[in-house]
């Protein structure tokens, strides 16, 4: 295992074609633009089309014509919609462009990957999913950086020796790379488990933490400051998009949800009893929150300390290195 520092992501000469600009696929694309990568999207929304056309970028409101051109150009196509807008933009995909490069940017993947395979079109489909965002969405959300030492994860579960699934996976990696953000491989699987844990289900408590401060009343909400700020920030992203991510991660995230609900009965009912005390969530909790920060660092800011291994697409025995920085959560970076 190599702990030096990554070198540079090579340069593609490859285009991105990126379907969807909300806040993810937008940023996606005005990171790339910033590296002076060749991009170009589409959006199904007239009003985000004109917005991210007046601001210099290449977008299209007919995907046909969109998809068209990345068949000619061979772009690597970025899946950037929620999962419930897959099926539809798959079919096109699958019409127009099926050899091209694929990947995505949704929250969850095995969702994706099924109906990726279900189109015909896991033998280019490489997933991925950048651990970034904000409460806000839509165009006018957007911005250079928002990827910026934030982990981007690459999937594998259907790696194979073609060299052109090797060359898209590839690409993804230096796609992610390009945009200042840290590869981290996992298989869709342990992917989907982790982030029901540590995105899904504060998302789902950060609505319960607003509802009960809400019903308080306004001296509740007068007298709220920083930790409760911090505890619900994502709960100002829209619900509908909350919804889709959660309700396409059910299984993982009621494991979660089970487990956390164990340790909340078991704070209740220590407070409930004159006798009982709240020691040891209170010092188990802390201690997994030094562990977090001894990884990722104490602030965004901060150096990450996770392990870092470089790998050679396509040679020999390099999906088992991938097996094995998923298990460390080590960065990868590619030669």
């Amino acid at each position: 295992m190599n702990t030096a520092s990554p070198s540079p992501a090579a340069t593609s000469p490859l285009p991105v074609c990126v379907l969807g600009l909300g806040l993810i696929g937008g940023s996606l694309v005005r990171d790339l633009r910033e590296a002076d990568r060749p991009v170009f999207g589409w959006n199904r929304s007239r009003s985000t089309v004109d917005a991210a056309a007046a601001d210099g970028v290449d977008v299209s409101t007919d995907l046909v014509a969109t998809l068209r051109r990345a068949a000619e150009q061979d772009a690597l196509i970025v899946l950037g919609v929620p999962v419930p807008a897959l099926p539809s933009l798959l079919d096109a995909v699958a019409e127009h462009a099926p050899d091209c490069g694929l990947t995505d940017v949704v929250s969850v993947k095995g969702d994706v990957l099924s109906l990726v395979t279900d189109h015909g079109l896991a033998a280019r489909y490489v997933g991925g999913h950048p651990m970034a965002g904000t409460a806000d969405s839509g165009w006018d959300a957007t911005m250079c950086g928002l990827f910026r030492d934030a982990v981007w994860v690459v999937t594998h579960d259907n790696a194979r020796d073609d060299p052109a699934w090797v060359s898209t996976w590839r690409q993804v990696v230096e796609m992610a790379e390009a945009t200042g953000a840290v590869v981290v491989p996992a298989r869709t699987a342990a992917h989907d488990s982790a982030v029901a844990r540590i995105s899904h289900l504060p998302h789902v408590v950060a609505e319960a933490l607003s509802i009960t401060a809400d019903q308080g009343g306004a001296l509740a909400l007068s007298l709220a400051a920083t930790s409760f700020r911090d505890g619900t920030r994502v709960a100002g992203t829209a619900p509908r998009l909350v919804q889709a991510m959660c309700e396409n991660n059910r299984d993982a995230l009621v494991t979660a949800l089970n487990e956390t609900l164990d340790l909340l009965t078991s704070a209740r009912d220590a407070l409930a009893d004159p006798d009982g005390d709240l020691g040891q969530m209170t010092r188990d909790g802390h201690d997994a929150r030094l562990r977090y920060e001894a990884r990722a660092g104490r602030t965004r800011e901060a150096p990450s300390n996770r392990p870092f291994i470089q790998v050679q697409p396509g040679a020999p025995g390099w999906v088992d290195q991938l097996h094995y920085a998923e298990t460390v959560g080590a960065q990868i970076g590619v030669f």
